[in-house]
């Protein structure tokens, strides 16, 4: 049995967002979007992580600080 966040993502469609400040717009309706730490599917209604400049979203605040700290290390 899955939980919340354990759901089958592959009969699903992939949204694309535009985040903003507090809120995002849906650019291409979908279920979910992905980390852009770990490349997981994040779903619409547990999304609460992103940044605005890079347009990414994140599953956790950890997700989100571990992203900061790569692209630190990167330049």
């Amino acid at each position: 049995m899955m939980n919340r966040i354990e759901r089958d993502f592959s009969a699903r469609n992939e949204a694309q967002l535009v985040y903003q400040d507090n809120d995002y717009q849906v650019k291409k309706p979908g279920d979910f979007v992905r980390c852009a730490t770990t490349g997981n599917p994040i779903p619409l209604e547990l999304l609460r992580y992103w940044n605005v400049e890079r347009q990414e979203a994140y599953i956790s605040a950890e997700a989100s600080l571990k992203r900061q700290v790569q692209l630190r290390q990167q330049g």
